[in-house]
């Protein structure tokens, strides 16, 4: 990889204080963007509902808001990788529906879904990472 160039969108929480970044891109023949692990946190104060739904739609919101920082949509994703709290099967029921809503035309990344104890912040239910790919073009 010739060049590293990491991201923290303006609208949502920084990062920083936390070592991580919320999306990096390596370029190489394509470009692939790295985007952390992203909560169901809502705005700047990173707000956590106690409704896993609400925390699933803001996890894919704040998914596509750093997608966006590079013109990219949830079509360019290649994986995701989802952590969830407690996991049970009213969940992964709640996860597909939502996820239903996002990928509108049914062309879902590849994915891996991993049950879990707890999380990084006490309130966190669910956190989805991912892996796009940028076209030269783009």
């Amino acid at each position: 990889m010739a060049t590293v160039i990491h991201k923290n969108p303006k609208t949502l929480f920084d990062p920083t204080p936390f070592a991580f970044a919320h999306s990096t891109i390596g370029e190489g023949d394509g470009k692939y963007v790295f985007i952390s692990g992203q909560s169901g946190g809502e705005g700047l104060e990173h707000h956590l509902s106690k409704d896993f739904r609400t925390q699933v739609r803001y996890s894919l919101k704040n998914l596509e808001t750093v997608l966006a920082e590079y013109q990219l949509g949830v079509e360019d994703v290649l994986k995701l990788t989802i952590l969830i709290v407690d996991h049970d099967e009213e969940n992964l029921k709640i996860w597909s529906e939502e996820v239903h809503k996002v990928w509108k035309n049914n062309e879902f990344p590849a994915s891996t879904l991993i049950p879990v104890p707890k999380l990084a912040l006490d309130g966190m239910m669910i956190e989805v990472d991912a892996i796009a790919f940028m076209k030269k073009s783009k």
